[in-house]
């Protein structure tokens, strides 16, 4: 989309007077055909900037950049396709940019090429200094600092892990509005996860003081053009030009987890081209790596029955070669429920030991992780391996297995061993108990169990791992749980649907990054 200069002069014009050093330094020019996803554009800052306003356009109706902003010290924003200025001072920013000194010296306005069809491209940058502010202190936003349990003790706690605010360039809500939202849906928890900046952050004590109930956890969506991820619990910004000096997917991915942060796949096999762009995983990373990956990314309807099969397959298939990775699910929501699927379609159920941030994560590195992959309505499921909760290894020669749904009645039941699914069992009662004995298979199974609707799964659990082991009275206790180990071949029409008529139903207008 075109994001001409004009709007960004009406919007000027209506702030309060100011002094500017000099008329605006425009810098227009070529992108460079250099192969890289991402290039600089220095200006100079000299001393007694008080505030900086820089507009921008990608002079095209078919080319798309994205925008960010560097200070001499290093990042201060990326606000990506937002198509306002960019205004920063030392106690106010647009959305998406950080607080901070002016300080003098060579700054960059960092340009993306999200889409380049028209070469050659170019670009035009009006760079405004001024003497004194026009943004009024934002005395709501200070430093990050994480809050005491809000809840304590050991259970499933409902949440939802890809969450985007008016940070993110192509959202609007505010976090007042999502922290709602959240409680009326019955959630716990909510992780922030905004494209590539940590601006949000500096508002999460003020809101998160108004929504006792409703847990703020930090994020980052780290957006590139071949691949988005997750820095769940991450509050340090972590560069994303993949390509630029010293700037790989590998080393991201270490300083998320060297932060404490987890590292997950969002929607990886979300291939929709430019209806989304960047947004299926193509980047060559060592899966020992990744945390967690999202086998559902906006609720079952919207979507989840067209790209959840796929993203199982291959949750399976890494499973296979030695991986855990724990199963997380997002809404993805950027409308504040409006949209295409509200927070809570999926949502996420995490065993944890209190509601505080840190527990959460721990709850997810722990693999104690269920997703009700339509919304927190859907039936629950608490799966058990020799008394133990997914995540959990556990050895034996037979391994009993316990299964225990809520408010599924009418839906039907069935474990997935090592991708391999049992025939499903009608769930007949609320609660619903079903018992049976694993042998484990040669070197390690993975288990799961899940929830099937019209022959397509609902809700699913983390797996459990099996190895073998043990003696014959392990047999013995194991065979007296009884139950049946029938297994059967997946359902043939697992997944297949008619891709026009889901993207149909989709809404191609709700997909984010639709500027083209």
């Amino acid at each position: 989309m075109q994001r001409p200069l004009a709007l960004a002069l009406v919007a000027g014009s209506l702030l309060v007077s100011f002094t500017a050093f000099a008329e605006p330094e425009v810098l227009e020019g070529e992108v460079p055909d250099d192969g890289l996803d991402h290039f600089r554009i220095p200006f100079d800052v000299p001393e007694g900037t008080k505030e900086i306003e820089i507009r921008h356009d990608d002079l095209s109706e078919k080319n798309i950049l994205d925008w960010g902003l560097e200070d001499p010290a290093g990042f201060r924003g990326w606000g990506g396709g937002n198509v306002e200025p960019i205004v920063v001072n030392a106690e106010a920013a647009s959305r998406s940019y950080l607080v901070g000194p002016i300080t003098p010296g060579t700054w960059n306005v960092v340009v993306g090429k999200a889409k380049i069809v028209e070469k050659p491209a170019r670009y035009r940058i009006e760079v405004e200094l001024r003497t004194e502010t026009t943004l009024d202190p934002q005395k709501e936003r200070r430093p990050y600092e994480p809050v005491a349990a809000l809840k304590t003790g050991a259970r499933w706690y409902a949440g939802d892990f890809h969450v985007h605010s008016r940070e993110s360039g192509d959202a609007h809500p505010t976090l007042d509005e999502l922290a709602t939202l959240a409680k009326e849906r019955g959630l716990d928890f909510i992780e922030l996860s905004e494209h590539n900046t940590t601006s949000h952050l500096d508002y999460f004590g003020d809101v998160q003081s108004r929504h006792p109930e409703v847990l703020l956890v930090p994020g980052v969506e780290f957006t590139t053009y071949a691949g988005h991820a997750n820095g769940i619990g991450a509050t340090r910004f972590v560069d994303h030009k993949i390509g630029q000096p010293g700037v790989t997917i590998e080393g991201a991915a270490k300083a998320f987890r060297e932060q404490g942060a987890l590292f997950s796949l969002n929607h990886p096999s979300l291939e929709l081209g430019d209806l989304c762009i960047g947004c299926a995983w193509k980047h060559e990373l060592s899966f020992d790596l990744v945390d967690a990956i999202e086998i559902g990314t906006g609720g079952w309807k919207q979507g989840g029955l067209l790209f959840t099969p796929m993203v199982l397959r291959t949750w399976e298939e890494l499973s296979a070669k030695g991986h855990r990775i724990a199963a997380i699910g997002g809404s993805d929501d950027h409308e504040a429920g409006e949209g295409r699927s509200p927070i809570g379609a999926p949502t996420t159920m995490v065993f944890a030991d209190e509601l505080s941030v840190e527990a959460i994560l721990q709850g997810v590195r722990r693999g104690r992780t269920v997703v009700k992959l339509q919304g927190p309505d859907d039936p629950m499921i608490e799966l058990e391996a020799g008394g133990e909760l997914p995540g959990a290894t556990v050895t034996g020669r037979r391994v009993p297995i316990r299964v225990i749904v809520q408010g599924g009645v009418g839906f039907g039941l069935r474990l997935v061993d090592s991708g391999e699914p049992f025939a499903p069992v009608e769930i007949t009662s609320d609660p619903f108990v079903w018992e049976t004995s694993l042998e484990p298979r040669e070197g390690e199974s993975f288990v799961r169990a899940e929830v099937m609707a019209d022959e397509h799964p609902r809700t699913v659990t983390n797996h459990v791992f099996l190895r073998r082991g043990g003696g014959p009275d392990e047999v013995a206790a194991a065979e007296d749980a009884g139950g049946c180990g029938c297994r059967v071949g997946a359902s043939s029409n697992a997944g297949s649907v008619a891709l026009t008529s889901l993207l149909a139903m989709l809404g191609l207008t709700a997909w984010r990054r639709l500027r083209a």
